[in-house]
């Protein structure tokens, strides 16, 4: 597997929306591993406990192992001026996009917060990097749900046919089609366009991992139900998903980035980061295999505020293996452990930043 270059991420300028969320904090965890100067926008944490607020009251009592440094801005990305004004003054070599409403369900609720947030910041964004006068590396990220879902056994890849039932995953399929129509009309050597930025979309979805206390999302759901000693209830036993840990798309974001700014001959446009066909489980198999680690039960349970999510979802992965040589590294059993034992560390009163740093280093030192 291709390995992410400490070398090229030293001192970088990265700006990183979304890091007070789930996927953000570890992210901004790792860029701090690296030695990136990190610069951040994001919404306050909506839930207590969350993984951000408990890295960061950490992580100054443990400078000596962070070379990078970050710099915390709360922000809405709706907000256009405030947002492009943080972005020029970030003035960033490398963008991760992270910022987003990233429920189905909340989605049904506040679709129009959603489409706003997904799509229009989106291009809020790139409409600040306008003015940047040196290259940069934009990932923005997006979901495995970005696809017209067939319900089919095999893989979506990059080139399938975009849609979305609900409408979360439609304003991320939107997002995708805007994104590649700025690109088209924005990045080049022509009338109103500029040279500098190199913009791909990422696309992953299902990750799992210590850390995340989201509601609605099955892995906080059954922690809580554990620590509660209830059943765990689940809405769609049957639903298969290509599960996998936050570090595995992460370590592809991180990556791609790298290439991206490296390499003229990397296509500047989606990638799929998913784990092996092995790794796409039920959920009723999933709970069952957390049993394993930390045991408990499980019921069926159905709400009248039931709405429509896909049964089947499964990604190709073949494009970043040619482009990025990169591949999951962890299989389902291996990230189901490494969860449930982050959960059963962090109760048992172990530091967040503890967890999260074991995690991290034996990730980076799995061959």
């Amino acid at each position: 597997m291709g390995m992410i270059k400490n070398s090229f991420w030293e001192n970088k300028r990265a700006l990183l929306t979304g890091h007070t969320g789930f996927k953000g904090s570890w992210l901004l965890l790792w860029l701090l591993n690296l030695g990136a100067d990190v610069w951040c926008y994001s919404l306050d944490p909506d839930i207590t406990p969350n993984l951000f607020e408990d890295l960061i009251k950490d992580i100054p009592k443990n400078r000596n192992i962070f070379k990078g440094n970050f710099h915390h801005h709360i922000g809405n990305i709706n907000d256009q001026k405030s947002f492009i004004d943080f972005i020029r003054i970030s003035n960033p070599d490398v963008v991760f996009h992270l910022a987003a409403q990233p429920l189905v369900r909340l989605s049904y609720k506040e679709p129009i917060n959603t489409w706003n947030t997904n799509v229009i910041g989106s291009l809020n964004l790139l409409e600040g990097l306008k003015v940047l006068k040196k290259p940069c590396a934009v990932v923005m990220i997006t979901t495995d749900k970005v696809y017209l879902n067939q319900e089919w056994e095999y893989g979506y890849r990059e080139n399938d046919q975009l849609g979305g039932h609900d409408p979360y995953s439609a304003s991320k399929a939107a997002a995708e089609i805007a994104i590649s129509s700025w690109r088209s009309s924005f990045c080049g050597n022509g009338f109103l366009q500029t040279n500098f930025l190199k913009i791909a979309t990422a696309r992953a979805g299902n990750v799992i991992g210590g850390g995340d206390w989201s509601l609605d999302r099955i892995i906080p759901d059954v922690i809580r139900s554990l620590l509660t000693n209830k059943p765990v209830k689940l809405r769609n036993p049957e639903s298969k998903r290509p599960w996998q840990h936050v570090l595995e798309p992460l370590s592809g974001y991180l990556k791609l980035a790298e290439v991206i700014y490296t390499d003229e001959k990397l296509p500047h446009e989606a990638y799929n980061f998913g784990p092996s066909i092995n790794s796409n489980k039920s959920v009723q198999v999933l709970v069952e295999t957390i049993f394993k680690y930390w045991p408990g039960v499980w019921q069926s349970t159905k709400t009248s505020e039931d709405f429509h999510e896909a049964k089947l979802l499964h990604l190709q992965i073949e494009k970043v293996k040619h482009y990025l040589d990169w591949a999951p590294k962890w299989d389902f059993e291996k990230t189901i452990e490494l969860t449930v034992n982050w959960y059963k560390s962090y109760s048992s009163n172990k530091s967040a930043l503890e967890c999260c740093m074991h995690d991290l280093l034996l990730y980076i030192d799995s061959s």
